[in-house]
């Protein structure tokens, strides 16, 4: 499936009901040979229950619940309109404000919001950035607040990211931009094998101390380049995460700018991809705990 290939024609058609939503949900989740827990038949035969959001064992009636532990699990709203929120957020740039899906789905906006929160709760990030000889660029930025010329950061919230130059990117919202936190995110998120670029910012002094490859650029002196160090990469992720947040939400509390985080690195993982093949396979299986 290429980038542009899924149309919302193609999406109707696809998932024309609560119905066949269930059981794509059903078939991703579970594949086509499944082994009845019930009666041990390595081939069972499942069918829709009627009325129901399960399945049957056609052997044993052994029944079995696909939705179980995922976002959509003990929702009222049809099948079909979380799939098509889904939709959107797959093929929206800048993401999918609560207002958007309440004028296109038809339902409240305290619906409308929680399907948006349910949603990015499945752009939850994991794994490392670089290795050996791959270069990161790590750099922080600040959201929010209210801007005051002898008070740059008041009230602004910290995100501290890395972004591996031509693969992926790991953003991290915190409390408060030290090394202390620096180190700790860095030592979590990236393999310290790396060639790390970042400013001139004091919150990276210690990783030559600590024997890791790094150089930076001092943007302060005017210096955005020297040969292939540069942080102009991760510059640009904040330039675009920040336009997205002013210009779809307006605004983002702290308390939830990580979920929106997520979301902005989930689509710019996936850049130059289908989203939806990925968003789906994340929304069939069960949520992971916290």
């Amino acid at each position: 499936m290429s980038k542009n290939t899924f149309t919302i024609a193609r999406f109707f058609k696809a998932y024309p009901n609560d119905d066949a939503c269930l059981d794509a949900i059903f078939k991703k989740r579970f594949g086509t040979e499944i082994t009845c827990i019930g009666c041990g038949d390595m081939h069972a035969k499942f069918y829709k229950v009627r009325k129901r959001k399960c399945y049957a064992c056609s052997s044993c009636g052994h029944q079995i619940h696909p939705l179980a532990g995922t976002i959509f699990h003990k929702s009222s709203t049809s099948l079909q309109s979380w799939f098509f929120a889904m939709y959107l957020f797959s093929t929206s740039k800048n993401g999918v404000a609560a207002k958007e899906l309440e004028r296109q789905l038809g339902v409240t906006y305290k619906m409308a919001w929680r399907m948006a929160h349910q949603i990015r709760l499945l752009f939850k990030q994991d794994g490392k950035l670089g290795g050996a000889d791959k270069v990161v660029e790590t750099d922080e930025t600040y959201y929010g607040g209210k801007h005051r010329r002898w008070q740059r950061y008041d009230d602004k919230t910290p995100i501290i990211g890395s972004i591996e130059r031509g693969v992926s990117a790991r953003m991290k919202v915190i409390d408060t931009a030290s090394r202390t936190r620096a180190e700790q995110y860095v030592k979590d998120t990236i393999e310290l094998d790396s060639v790390f670029y970042t400013d001139e910012s004091r919150l990276y002094l210690w990783m030559k101390k600590q024997g890791i490859v790094h150089d930076s650029v001092n943007h302060s002196m005017r210096q955005y380049a020297n040969g292939s160090v540069h942080t102009n990469t991760i510059e640009s992720f904040w330039g675009r995460l920040k336009r997205s947040l002013s210009g779809t939400h307006h605004s983002v509390s702290r308390k939830h700018l990580q979920h929106y985080v997520d979301e902005f690195v989930f689509r710019y993982n996936l850049r130059g991809t289908a989203v939806w093949p990925g968003l789906f396979a994340l929304a069939a299986r069960p949520l992971a705990p916290g």
